[in-house]
């Protein structure tokens, strides 16, 4: 397939624009051809009109019918088989291998949201049938279900340019969900985006979607990104990408007359507590695992460990002794752009420069291009408690060990924690049973907490939670990675005292898709 540097308008490839830009690759800070192009108002307007239009068929198409453009989708990615991964890894920096997983884990939540909607349960089909017998007043008969909210504006991630991008997690759960996608690509890999931009106008092709199912408009501007959100016709937002990036679309939806959700992921520092007992008995392995977490795909993942908590002991230096070492000897690598290396450097010197805080290690800097320095720095848990800074997210290889006094200042500290993506515990088993108050806390701090692992690394499953309270998210209450992420898009519809006729399938008393519903307080699929 060739670059057209071209914007998706629905079935049609546009281009009214006269701002060229290009790719870069990190590795060497040269550019990459083709230009493309950013989008005028006249074609994100026609992107979005095209949404509206469709809308109204693609929201009524069966759940058969959307996971067949699911699938699809995933078959058109595979097909463009070393073209996506090639492109990719000129735009990111990332090697072969990531990308190659990136692209089998996309291609698999699609798969996952095609079968969730071919089983049918999780419009969570709620039926209250009529009791005309009732005293003093007659029962009505109610029905609900989750319905489609309408267009879905989306915005890609910088760092996942396959499972957080074009066909990434909020695409595949807006349109599982019956609403058409407006794409935002990410000027960082447009020629990316690109392809896998094509590879859904083709499935929508194939499997007879509406025009304007989907969309996908380039830019390098905030333009383009703030038209999306100001247009009345979008009925909510998906977003990964900064805490700066995340407000601002927060904000402007909220000034809009009629405000609509933003979902946002914007960035975590993903707290690690490291009880006593097993830092005595596996501090050796904890610090050689915790470094690769750590440096992990040069510590851009929104997962990674940035906060580190264990309590003061012998075995607590040792264990930063070991640290140290391990870090040490890793070499700086390729960042994905020049921005978020300038930004992971700056970030490192506001923490360095911070009071009580020291640094104790930095790997090997030799290496050309946009490249990040794994760095290994040091504080108190109370100078944790005492300077908000601390806490805040350096996205790149680094984390900070926080070293508290003992048992009510752990405690205390993770008491003073924001919203996080995650929350990791290591420790025995008597460990576990000492510290059990901790869970009770990290429960109302976190989306996922784990148990002597690490939390790079997210698994798309059904009962997976990739969210948190804010500033993790702008809305702890969803995911944006697994089947879950589905009700980000939809909203229930009550129906009373429906014939049976106008009622969707799902609600009908035969039910006949055979799927499971909530009857009269009963959880049944008959």
């Amino acid at each position: 397939m060739e670059l057209t540097g071209k914007n998706i308008i629905g079935s049609t490839l546009s281009n009214e624009s006269h701002a060229p830009f290009f790719g870069e690759d990190p590795a060497t800070g040269n550019r990459i051809e083709p230009a493309f192009y950013e989008a005028s108002e006249r074609e994100i307007n026609e992107a979005i009109q095209k949404a509206d239009e469709a809308f109204p068929l693609y929201r009524n198409k069966t759940g058969k019918e959307r996971a067949a453009f699911l699938e699809a989708i995933a078959e058109e990615l595979l097909a463009l088989d070393h073209q996506l991964i090639l492109r990719a890894m000129e735009e990111s920096g990332l090697p072969e291998a990531r990308l190659t997983g990136e692209r089998g884990r996309t291609a698999g939540q699609l798969r996952l949201f095609a079968q969730l909607l071919r089983e049918g349960s999780w419009v969570d089909a709620r039926i209250d049938r009529a009791d005309p017998e009732r005293r003093p007043l007659p029962k009505p008969d109610i029905r609900s279900m989750q319905k489609a909210l309408g267009p879905v504006g989306v915005f890609g991630a910088s760092n996942f340019p396959l499972a957080f991008s074009v066909a990434g997690g909020d695409t595949v759960a807006a349109l599982a969900a019956g609403c058409p996608v407006v794409f935002k690509a990410h000027p960082a890999h447009p020629g990316t985006c690109e392809l896998a931009g094509r590879a859904i106008q083709s499935a929508a092709i194939r499997t007879h979607m509406p025009e304007g199912t989907f969309s996908m408009v380039q830019g390098k501007s905030t333009a383009v990104g703030l038209a999306i959100v100001r247009h009345p016709l979008i009925k909510a937002i998906g977003f990964t990408g900064s805490f700066a990036g995340g407000r601002a679309l927060l904000d402007e939806a909220n000034k809009r007359p009629e405000p609509i959700p933003v979902y946002a992921e914007m960035g975590s520092s993903n707290p690690v507590f490291i009880l006593p007992r097993i830092l005595k008995e596996k501090g050796e392995k904890i610090a050689r695992d915790l470094s690769a977490s750590v440096t992990l795909g040069v510590g851009q993942f929104c997962t990674n460990p940035g906060l580190v908590f264990t309590e003061q002991s012998g075995q607590e230096q040792a264990f930063r002794e070991r640290l140290s070492r391990h870090v040490t000897e890793l070499s700086a690598g390729v960042m994905l752009s020049s921005g978020i290396r300038n930004n992971y450097h700056r970030g490192l010197e506001k923490v360095s420069a911070l009071e009580g805080v020291t640094v104790l290690a930095k790997g090997k800097q030799e290496g050309a291009g946009y490249r990040g320095t794994p760095s290994l720095l040091h504080a108190t848990a109370a100078a944790f408690l005492q300077q908000h800074e601390l806490e805040e997210e350096v996205f790149g290889p680094s984390t900070l060990v926080l070293t508290a006094g003992n048992k009510d200042e752990l405690l205390q500290a993770a008491r003073r924690l924001r919203g996080h993506l995650t929350a990791t515990i290591h420790g025995t088993e008597e460990d576990l049973a000492e510290y059990a108050q901790l869970v009770s806390i990290l429960e109302q701090k976190v989306g996922r907490v784990l148990i002597n692992g690490y939390p790079t690394g997210v698994e798309v499953c059904a009962a997976m939670v990739h969210g948190g309270p804010y500033p993790a998210t702008t809305d702890g209450r969803s995911s944006s990675v697994g089947t879950l992420a589905i009700h980000r898009f939809t909203r229930p519809v009550c129906y009373q005292d429906f014939p049976q006729s106008l009622l969707p399938e799902e609600l009908k008393e035969e039910n006949p898709l055979g799927i499971w519903r909530l009857v009269n307080g009963e959880r049944k699929n008959n």
